[in-house]
């Protein structure tokens, strides 16, 4: 191994829904998933809510968002916006 050889880690992205955008260079997104119930095999929604880091307070409510893991920014943020995707209406 050499020393210019640096390690890569895989980021994790995942593409959500902006449901609050009131606070100050944050955003709150929810993501959606359908997974099938162990014993009944019915297909459940599972929901999860990020608070994401948007430095420029661009996203709104209603835009869909590509987030992207990162260092702890506060107690609660380990996201940041990395793109939007769509804007609402």
């Amino acid at each position: 191994m050499s020393e210019n050889t640096e390690k890569r880690r895989n980021i994790k992205t995942r593409t959500g829904v902006v449901v609050s955008d009131r606070m100050n260079k944050t955003i709150v997104v929810q993501l959606d998933k359908l997974v099938m119930h162990p014993i009944y095999k019915k297909f459940v929604r599972r929901r999860v809510k990020y608070k994401v880091h948007d430095e420029g307070n661009e996203a709104r409510v209603g835009d869909t968002v590509l987030i992207e893991e990162t260092r702890p920014i506060s107690r609660h943020k380990r996201w940041r916006v990395k793109s939007i995707t769509h804007r609402a209406a």
